[in-house]
């Protein structure tokens, strides 16, 4: 495509035009007309004039910011553009490289780093600034290595503002070339005694950035630091000194003392809030040994709890959460103004007040804070009480239950948390539950016993949250069905009419859970009848003896002392069997399995519907093999083997998972994941699922006369539940009327849930509740003596709950710190001086380099590097050409041996100079 002509450039639209019109573009046709403006600004970007390549630039900048569009295609344009010597140009130019440019992809990049380097160099502090911030937002390892000796010379211009926006660049060169620091570090450390505040504010920033990363790194800059403390009155640049000396005080504990009087005193003196409230975090972290410092800055807290500013409140809460820590008698001294904080008027107070009850929660007062706390989670707004709810739950499982002390009232008091009306804590809930039943052997008779009256609580299957609640209940009440006070009636709430409204996940695991009480109620049942029975042929053999023997029809026999008659007729259990007493309940047991569960046989939940055939496979198996029919029981052996089984292969206890074990599992060598299923019509080639109206997973039938239709199984589903779950309710009601409400209307199977029942908690009065907690459950107490020891809870010694860490990458902080510490302390772990002249002669070598450009040509006007950070590698060769020069002239060589000697003391009067001991003369 040709240039744009004159007559183009001369009616080009600018870019007020460009938004005028778009202002009048409709939903529809703004695409349009942005495809449109982009045609045109492609034409009008490939001029040569200047003023119309920005104004097409200025306008793509437009559309890239408010609508996205893609603007990587202009990189060049923005380079050929930053090279116009109007500074109006220029801003444009380096605006689109800053907004477009990506540092690691864009292939011109590169080009840009002669323009960079001219303008950080030019006389104006207007293109120097826009240079500047361009490079801090595209900089990448090849433009800092590049442009660090403009930044040198820059962080030494007499222009503040110059030198401030230097200052404020480094951060992202050090993190791209970390060798910048050998070059530009002394002068930064240099600008902390400067007298401007926008460049002091720059270095005591940049300085903050770096600590937070290595702290340790800038321990000797601790005197440079204390300077500024003292003599700055800038409120922000003493907040980040602050925030360095919190860093630095934990790692060398007698800064602390040296630096509390000045913290002490910006504390009293000054009215600025921002300030007093960092004087007071730096306080509670780093120095809450010292009493008068603390009380000083607790003092500071209650101001700022009792203001009505809602920020100054918020700030006190988050103040008095760090000192709770350590100091209670904080807590006990603000109790009230905490209490009244969890029903203030804003969220975060509320939360913040929260979260500070939470942070002394202990063994002793668990029990009571998690009571105040649901009673006044009850009166909260559903929002907030959720919150209270997953504060309680994450708090109670910190370290794998560690505060709790009695897991059976835990157990119940999870149930009750279930009952809450606005509980949204469903999932949580049911990880616990199944966790601690894993984990805590001796809470599962609790936990069955609290997961029946779940089940048999018809309210909670109206909260779709609380589904899974259910279906953790349901699990426990299968897999510890031998620790259940009345299986029977534990089946009975596994088969409620109503868990046909629960999800076809949840209804599968009821089904499984009814599979193992029905086989354990099976196998004790056998188990039970068959010793019985075995106990009565033997009193029954011994009458038939006698009267055989006394007839003459049955010879006797010996056998350990006794007369024993055989009489194979009446061995049998089964015969026994038919006259127990719970012949009948066992067959009511089975009779509600099978009209329950009957109708799901056509279900068109493939889970439901196989569990379901698999509880009635067993029944069926059970009728054939004991001949439950006519009210007879007969030939146990085989089923009793099987139910056996069965038990068995159920009664094999579970335990935790680790969350670290599938990394475990070696990946097969030849597994090949694929992305995509896209070749899976080529791996299935000519096989065609069948093409029908209506898709069954309904098992198949060998007739067509044996199997039912689809509709025929629907209707008998339907006309099973309308005739049958009437009477079954009714029963249901008969045994649980407790869990349901009353009704006038005749009771049957809809849609409406009756509403959540209230949890078994006193609802005492909110306030009274609250102060209560204030007054005795934050008050630390001796631990008491506990009846039994505690429960153990199992955990895996693999490393479980805790994250991987050796596989991260190299953070780019530490090779900045190593940097600075080459600067500032020398190369102290090396083991042999040898070792620390070379890296010493090298690194300044290199700052040699950086400092006069790589070509060692070019001059750098005006710019002052500090004798003892460059010039001493030059005086050192200039003295050694003048030895050389001396050793010639007298015709003398200097022996091997003199030269190290001389290195040799040169070194060590080096590294004396580094390791001085600068902290402790500082400390004095």
């Amino acid at each position: 495509m040709a240039a744009p002509s004159l007559m183009d450039s001369l009616f080009q639209r600018s870019l007020d035009d460009l938004i005028k019109s778009m202002r009048f573009a409709t939903t529809s046709t703004l695409p349009d007309f942005i495809a449109k403006s982009i045609d045109e600004i492609r034409r009008e970007i490939k001029s040569t004039d200047p003023l119309t390549k920005a104004t097409a630039l200025q306008k793509l900048l437009y559309l890239h910011s408010l609508h996205g569009v893609d603007m990587s295609w202009a990189a060049f344009h923005s380079i050929e553009l930053s090279s116009s010597p109007a500074h109006s140009h220029k801003r444009v130019a380096y605006l689109s490289a800053s907004l477009s440019f990506d540092p690691f992809s864009t292939d011109v990049i590169l080009l840009l780093t002669h323009q960079l380097r001219k303008d950080l160099t030019s006389s104006n502090e207007h293109d120097v600034g826009i240079a500047l911030s361009t490079l801090s937002a595209i900089a990448n390892a090849d433009l800092s290595r590049d442009l660090s000796p403009e930044l040198f010379n820059l962080l030494g211009s007499g222009k503040f503002v110059v030198r401030k926006k230097a200052t404020a660049c480094l951060m992202r060169v050090f993190e791209q070339y970390p060798d910048a620091v050998r070059v530009c570090f002394k002068r930064v450390v240099e600008n902390l005694d400067c007298s401007d505040v926008g460049v002091l504010s720059a270095t005591v920033g940049l300085f903050c950035e770096l600590a937070v990363k290595e702290p340790r790194s800038y321990l000797p800059l601790a005197p440079e630091f204390y300077k500024v403390l003292v003599d700055c009155r800038n409120n922000w640049i003493l907040i980040k000194i602050l925030k360095i000396f919190s860093l630095l005080i934990p790692l060398e504990p007698r800064l602390g003392m040296k630096v509390m009087g000045p913290i002490c005193e910006h504390l009293e003196r000054s009215g600025a809030k921002s300030l007093i409230f960092e004087c007071v975090r730096t306080i509670v972290a780093s120095l809450s040994e010292h009493e008068s410092a603390l009380k000083l800055a607790v003092g500071k807290i209650r101001e700022f709890l009792s203001d009505e500013d809602p920020n100054l409140k918020f700030l006190g809460l988050q103040a008095l959460t760090f000192v709770a820590q350590k100091h209670l008698w904080a807590v006990m001294e603000n109790q009230e103004v905490i209490v009244k904080a969890l029903s203030d008027v804003d969220v975060n107070i509320k939360l913040e007040a929260l979260r500070l009850v939470m942070s002394i929660v202990s063994e002793e007062n668990i029990a009571e804070i998690c009571r105040i706390l649901i009673t006044h989670a009850l009166k909260s707004d559903p929002e907030f009480c959720n919150e209270i709810l997953g504060f309680i739950l994450l708090t109670c499982s910190r370290n794998f239950y560690e505060i709790i002390f009695d897991f059976d009232w835990y157990v119940s008091f999870l149930g009750e948390m279930a009952r809450i009306p606005d509980c949204q804590k469903g999932k949580e809930i049911e990880d616990q539950l199944v966790d601690i039943g894993m984990r805590v052997k001796d809470a599962r008779s609790e936990l069955v016993h609290v997961a029946r009256d779940l089940l048999i609580d018809p309210a909670l299957l109206g909260n779709p949250f609380l589904h899974k609640v259910l279906s953790a209940a349901a699990w426990v009440s299968g897999e510890y069905v031998e620790l259940s006070r009345n299986p029977f009636e534990l089946m009975e709430a596994l088969l409620q009419p109503r868990i046909s409204l629960l999800p076809p996940s949840v209804r599968a695991v009821y089904i499984q859970s009814t599979f193992k009480v029905l086989a354990f109620c099976m196998h004790s049942y056998l188990t039970l009848n068959r010793e019985e029975a075995s106990q009565s042929t033997e009193q029954t053999d011994y009458q038939v003896r006698t009267d055989a023997v006394a007839s003459g029809s049955l010879p006797n026999t010996k056998m350990d002392g006794q007369t024993v008659v055989i009489a194979p007729e009446l061995t049998s259990a089964a015969s026994y069997m038919e006259h127990h007493p719970t012949r009948k309940s066992m067959l009511d047991l089975v009779q509600l399995v099978e009209s329950n569960l009957g109708p799901l046989i056509c279900c068109d939940e493939v889970d439901v519907q196989e569990r379901a055939n698999n509880v009635l496979g067993l029944i069926k198996f059970m009728k054939s093999d004991l001949q439950l029919e006519g009210g007879k029981i007969n030939g146990a052996l085989d089923a009793f083997k099987m139910i056996e089984l069965t038990v068995d292969a159920f009664s094999e206890e579970l335990g935790p998972v680790s969350v670290n074990a599938q990394d475990r599992v070696p990946v097969p060598g030849g597994l090949q994941l694929k992305e995509t299923l896209g070749d899976l019509d080529a791996v299935l080639g000519d096989f065609k699922l069948p093409i029908s109206t209506s898709f069954s997973l309904v098992k198949a039938f060998s007739t067509e006369n044996d199997a039912p239709s689809i509709h025929e199984c629907q209707n008998k589903d339907d006309t099973e539940l309308s005739t049958e779950s009437t009477s079954l309710l009714e029963e249901h009601r008969k045994r649980h009327g407790l869990y349901y409400l009353g009704s006038h209307d005749k009771e049957m199977i809809t849609n409406d849930y009756p509403p959540a029942n209230e949890p078994k908690l006193d609802a005492t009065d909110e306030t009274e509740g609250l102060l209560k907690l204030a007054e005795q459950s934050l008050v630390t107490k001796k631990k008491p003596n506990q009846s039994k020891p505690r429960p153990v809870v199992v955990k895996l010694d693999d490393g479980e709950g805790t994250i991987d860490t050796s596989k991260r990458s190299e953070f780019q902080g530490d090779l900045i710190s190593g940097k600075v510490q080459e600067v500032l302390l020398g190369n102290e772990s090396a083991p042999s001086s040898s070792r620390s002249k070379s890296l010493h002669k090298s690194s300044k070598r290199r700052e040699n380099e950086l400092a006069v450009g790589i070509s060692g040509s070019r001059s750098m006007p005006g710019s002052r590097i500090r004798e003892d950070h460059i010039d001493g590698e030059d005086s050192n060769s200039q003295s050694s050409m003048k030895e050389k020069e001396d050793d010639k002239k007298s015709g003398k060589k200097k022996g091997r041996r003199g030269k190290h000697k001389s290195r040799q003391r040169a070194d060590v009067e080096l590294d004396m100079e580094a390791k001085s001991a600068v902290i402790p003369d500082f400390l004095l």
